[in-house]
């Protein structure tokens, strides 16, 4: 009778030991998380994202991150999304216009949740910022052109704005269409420049610098990638350049207005955590962050012997040294 209670016992202890298992296995989310390419802006934006679930007590064993670097591949992007869309997830969070938009048309039945996306309503991604309307919701870096050449004119006095920009990159399209509706108000000419290959910034600088008062330099992955080049030929012709971007700004830009990477992220950990708990990305508005940080990157105000006068030294937060 003994051995037959201790095998009974034996099998509701395996009984329960699975049952227990099942349980933490039915519990734990997996949230996808695809980058474009390792910018720091990404990475810092991830590093919100993540930092907020995690108060909220999404962290690991509870969830289960799988995180992709698309390497700024748009082939490799779309890879990683097959992959997550294979395993199941429970949420995906992606970081960048170009990543996000392969991501939302590929899967329409997992919530998006996306951060660093300049202009999700111009991207196609929602339809608007109240309501995507669909599967995604998400956090924009938005800065408004007002301010950025509020900045400008801060910093110098400028009659023409050479905007350097990339056909069909959504951000790029979207940075100069805004400046071009304001331009008047401004009394600035837009001077569009588009760039599509490496070898035009070579080609087609020299003129633009000769005949320009500034360089905006827009979210073109192109263009961000040859921003030393860009930066180098413009500081020594003693043509100011600014962005947006904070992470450009670091790798040599004068100017920067940025939104905070970190918080941009951070948002977006809030939308995830309201979706974990049962809300419809739909249902959740997009935000832009209403924090900006102008940024002065000394190392380039020396090299181009740019003068920085106390008025415009009032309005920088943030100096890279």
């Amino acid at each position: 009778m003994r051995v037959i209670n201790k095998n009974a016992a034996i099998i509701a202890m395996s009984f329960l030991m699975v049952a227990l298992f099942s349980a933490q296995a039915a519990a734990e989310k997996k949230i996808g998380i695809l980058m474009f390419s390792e910018e720091n802006r990404y990475l810092e934006a991830t590093k919100g994202f993540k930092d907020k679930l995690r108060e909220a007590g999404f962290k690991e064993p509870k969830v289960k991150f799988i995180m992709e670097s698309a390497g700024a591949n748009k082939a490799k992007a779309t890879e990683f999304v097959k992959k997550f869309n294979a395993e199941k997830m429970d949420l995906i969070f992606t970081l960048g216009t170009s990543a996000t938009v392969i991501t939302a048309r590929a899967i329409k039945d997992v919530p998006i949740v996306f951060s660093t996306v300049y202009d999700p309503i111009e991207a196609g991604i929602a339809k608007d910022w109240k309501s995507s309307g669909n599967n995604t919701t998400g956090t924009s870096p938005l800065v408004p052109m007002s301010k950025l050449l509020d900045t400008l004119t801060t910093f110098t006095s400028i009659k023409r704005l050479a905007v350097l920009y990339t056909p069909g990159e959504k951000n790029s399209e979207a940075q100069l269409k805004d400046l071009l509706k304001i331009q008047a108000d401004y009394k600035i000419k837009i001077i569009p420049v588009i760039l599509t290959t490496i070898e035009e910034v070579i080609q087609i600088l020299p003129e633009v610098l000769r005949t320009t008062d500034a360089l905006y330099i827009t979210g073109s992955n192109l263009i961000d990638s040859q921003v030393s080049i860009i930066v180098d030929m413009a500081t020594k012709s003693k043509v100011p350049t600014i962005t947006h971007l904070g992470d450009l700004v670091e790798k040599g830009v004068l100017l920067g207005v940025c939104a905070d990477s970190y918080l941009v992220g951070y948002l977006a950990g809030e939308k995830a955590i309201k979706i974990l708990k049962g809300v419809k990305p739909a249902a959740i508005p997009i935000e832009t962050t209403k924090k900006f940080d102008v940024i002065l990157n000394m190392k380039t105000a020396k090299t181009g012997h740019f003068q920085i006068t106390p008025k415009f030294q009032k309005t920088v937060t943030r100096t890279i040294e």
